[in-house]
């Protein structure tokens, strides 16, 4: 299955609220994105579906080994394109704005080339 973009910001979102709590829910999640609850469970469960992430009895949100993995590369993504942007000197709403839109299209070959670009010139 090839997930789309909101799917990415979804598993990216969870990672996030994971470092902050152990416990994830559909409710934390709806409060972080500021998306309704239905249209969060309706995501959640299609994640789900396509094993991404599992839900509990307690529903309580866990990301398989491979929505970890998706997650993990997008969260990279946003960190180190928001630090290169701030870098050249963009503010740091703006920065993160545009790390976001990026990080999902951007790809591997220049992300890679991007992080050499960093640590070549100690950015």
């Amino acid at each position: 299955m090839n997930l789309q973009e909101s799917g990415e910001m979804y598993l990216e979102t969870i990672l996030v609220l994971s470092k902050k709590k152990n416990d994830v829910r559909s409710i934390d999640i709806c409060e972080e994105m500021g998306f309704s609850k239905p249209s969060i469970s309706r995501a959640i469960h299609l994640l789900e579906d396509g094993g991404y992430l599992t839900i509990d009895n307690n529903g309580y949100i866990t990301l398989t080994d491979l929505g970890l993995e998706i997650a993990e590369k997008i969260y990279e993504r946003h960190t180190v394109l928001s630090a290169f942007f701030e870098a050249l000197g963009v503010d740091k709403d703006t920065a993160s704005e545009d790390a976001c839109r990026i990080e999902h299209v951007i790809s591997d070959t220049t992300f890679t080339a991007i992080k050499k670009h960093i640590k070549k010139h100690n950015i």
